[in-house]
């Protein structure tokens, strides 16, 4: 075995430039593919993070400005939502809407305790916002219907803005001072990566009349029922901009004039791209490695065509053709298995650098902040199986040039330039 190895080595050594070429086709092919399958997880797991924190049957509507004409009105008007839209809502479509809500917002508000101050965006909200948003409620209470009816003035602050204000001290049942109104913090929420640290949260119908903001609303926001595929969404979208265009006077085909943000609708269309994109990164991957098992084929082929007349020469003096055999797969599974190897180790190393760098990408749509990119990582099983599929590749790859060389006949091999 010893000698094998020997053999091997002096081969190598012989060919340094034509064996590192070849090799680095073997690493290259499994880099890319770690890292390929690395880059399309962190786009997956973001979007699998993402739908793990909001409710998929949720429904955002938001106010926009048209685009067509319609009934004498021009193009260009901006549509705003109001009391009577979410009571439309509420009205008109029970067979599909568990339960509806709005939003109104307040910006720049000082918030204080004591001689401590914040300055907050004040959000009035429905009991269902934390069923369509990321925030979650860590101690105490969120809004309820109750608070809702009774325009009850109550607060919810974010754990840090407690903090701030309270140091050490319990908040919940304590009165702060926005503007010239005292509200009873009832509840504590946090979310991912603070980034709605700076926004506290009371019933829709307190915020509308203490600040003046007459029928008009941000947003509407909802969860429905029934509307398990993407042509019930449509259909269900359609319905809803007609509805609503009756009302607000717009073309139900003017997609500008409102905005649905629909998140099952969105979930599905992602799943189908991300499908096609794990697919692709497969099919390049695999192309990727092909190219580097063709490399080791035709290095084992030109091997065995310098080596005929040893080939010949160990034939005549008695070397069995197993021998042969065994000598060209074990030099080929070894350049496989080798630089297979350093392929798999720097592609790791260059995810687990993604890992850190961008590991956690988000983006703020304006209306919200998304996570794109988290934890674009390869399973450790994953790439071992990727790398020993390339040593079986490389195997099959040495094989045939083997059968080369064991069917050379020795007078043939001597009489070989």
């Amino acid at each position: 075995m010893i000698d094998i190895w020997q053999e091997i080595y002096g081969t190598i050594k012989r060919n340094k430039l034509r064996t590192f070429l070849t090799g680095f086709a073997v690493a290259w092919g499994i880099f890319m593919l770690i890292v390929l399958l690395g880059s399309g997880n962190g786009l997956i797991h973001a979007m699998e993070e993402s739908a793990s924190q909001r409710a998929m049957n949720s429904i955002k509507i938001f106010p926009g400005r048209t685009s067509k004409s319609y009934d004498g009105l021009k193009e260009g008007r901006w549509i705003q939502l109001d009391n009577n839209s979410l009571a439309l809502t509420n009205r008109n479509f029970t067979d599909h809407v568990i339960d509806a809500g709005a939003t109104v917002r307040q910006g720049s508000v000082y918030v204080s305790y004591g001689p401590e101050y914040v300055s907050l965006t004040l959000y009035g909200v429905y009991p269902n916002y934390t069923e369509v948003e990321t925030i979650k409620s860590t101690a105490g209470r969120f809004i309820n219907q109750i608070d809702i009816l009774d325009r009850r003035k109550i607060i919810v602050l974010h754990e840090k803005t407690a903090e701030i204000l309270f140091k050490d001290e319990d908040p919940i049942g304590k009165f702060v001072i926005a503007g010239k109104t005292a509200y009873q913090v009832v509840g504590l929420f946090n979310d991912p990566g603070d980034r709605d640290s700076r926004e506290a949260y009371m019933p829709f119908s307190t915020l509308q009349i203490i600040y003046n903001k007459g029928n008009k609303l941000n947003n509407i926001t909802m969860t429905t029922k029934g509307l398990e595929t993407l042509e019930s969404n449509a259909a269900f979208e359609k319905k809803y901009r007609r509805v609503l265009g009756s009302y607000h006077r717009f073309d139900a085909e003017d997609h500008s004039a409102i905005w649905i943000w629909n998140r099952l609708s969105n979930y599905m269309q992602q799943q189908n791209g991300m499908n096609i994109l794990r697919t692709g990164i497969w099919v390049i991957g695999i192309f990727t490695l092909l190219s580097g098992i063709v490399g080791v084929s035709n290095i084992m082929l030109i091997t065995v065509k310098e080596r005929t007349q040893e080939f010949g020469i160990r034939k005549a003096i008695g070397a069995k053709p197993s021998s042969i055999l065994w000598l060209i797969i074990v030099e080929s599974v070894t350049i496989t298995t080798l630089f297979g190897y350093i392929g798999m180790v720097a592609g790791i190393a260059v995810t687990e650098w993604m890992d850190k760098v961008a590991g956690a990408k988000t983006i703020d749509t304006g209306a919200w902040s998304e996570t794109v990119f988290l934890n674009p990582t390869v399973d450790i099983g994953i790439a071992i199986q990727a790398t020993l599929t390339l040593v079986i590749a490389g195997t099959l790859a040495g094989l045939f040039p083997a059968r080369k060389a064991v069917r050379i006949r020795p007078i043939e091999a001597l009489r070989a330039d």
